[in-house]
């Protein structure tokens, strides 16, 4: 075997010279307090579905949502969770509540 054999051994453990450095970039960070007691920034065009069967909140875009109630859901107002729908979590049937301004 010859040393400059990219097939030995010396391949797996060594990094090609053509390879890029690592780059990674620090983004906003907010430590302590603020990171504790922060909420996520909303984000246009989304909204936050809770589902009460799996206590899940997750945030899905708005065609996603109008899609799973124009599907098959029942809205029953003065509820805390006031829509019949499919979860997107945990794609059962129950009863939901959709943050539309969180």
């Amino acid at each position: 075997m010859t040393s400059g054999d990219p097939q030995g051994k010396r391949a797996l453990f060594e990094t090609p010279v053509s390879a890029p450095p690592d780059v990674i970039s620090a983004g906003p960070t907010e430590d302590g307090r603020q990171a504790l007691f922060s909420a996520a920034k909303r984000r246009p065009g989304t909204v936050v579905v809770d589902c009460s069967g799996c206590g899940v909140r997750t945030r899905r875009s708005l065609a996603d949502v109008g899609v799973r109630l124009a599907m098959f859901s029942v809205w029953l107002p003065g509820r805390t969770y006031s829509r019949w729908m499919r979860c997107p979590e945990c794609r059962s049937r129950s009863w939901c509540r959709i943050g539309w301004l969180d």
